[in-house]
């Protein structure tokens, strides 16, 4: 087992914090599925931390929310049975986003906006390859309600993705700007 350093835990505590951040601070309620920042959150945290402790920052916010604290962005903001929210499915997709963003991105010294865009994008792939799957079970099986493969995809990826590629392009600039800053002061961490 890897031992955490202090600048690991506060990283890591940092990026939890900014996800509840983002979690409410804006938050769109569509129909089922509301828009808010996370994806970004776990992109950045992915792109900045690795696969590691981006992940962690991930799974550390959601156990905030599972505990109680209200961080998540649709009522009933948390508790224990926020996994019965059809929506819970993209938290875990979210940790495994930034873990995969993390990975992509090992060895990233002078790599260019295509190679930061490209990972982001294989992120985004993740929380919908969890996350959908996850709202049809829900609504399905959970919640009785008849909805086709269609719908699942009306709700939760069509309104969605065209912001989420946006979010990539925003978190692909930061993390390579932040990451470039970083190994320029010799801060670059072992991501």
């Amino acid at each position: 087992m890897s031992k955490f350093s202090a600048r690991d835990i506060t990283m890591t505590a940092v990026f939890a914090a900014l996800a509840v951040v983002a979690a409410m601070l804006v938050r769109y309620a569509g129909s089922v599925v509301p828009f808010s920042l996370m994806p970004l959150m776990a992109m950045l945290a992915g792109g900045l931390l690795g696969p590691k402790l981006g992940a962690l920052s991930m799974v550390v916010y959601i156990l905030l929310g599972l505990i109680g604290a209200p961080v998540f962005a649709t009522p009933p903001f948390g508790g224990p049975a926020y996994v019965l929210q059809p929506t819970f499915g993209f938290l875990p997709g979210f940790a495994g986003c930034a873990y995969v963003i993390g990975i992509l991105l090992r060895n990233k010294e002078e790599s260019g906006f295509l190679r930061y865009f490209l990972s982001m994008t294989a992120g985004i792939v993740v929380y919908y390859l969890v996350g959908l799957p996850y709202l049809y079970a829900i609504l399905t099986f959970y919640m009785g309600k008849t909805v086709s493969v269609a719908q699942v995809l009306t709700m939760g990826f069509t309104p969605f993705i065209a912001l989420d590629l946006v979010k990539a392009a925003m978190a692909a600039i930061l993390a390579r700007a932040v990451s470039r800053r970083l190994k320029a002061y010799g801060m670059a961490g072992n991501n």
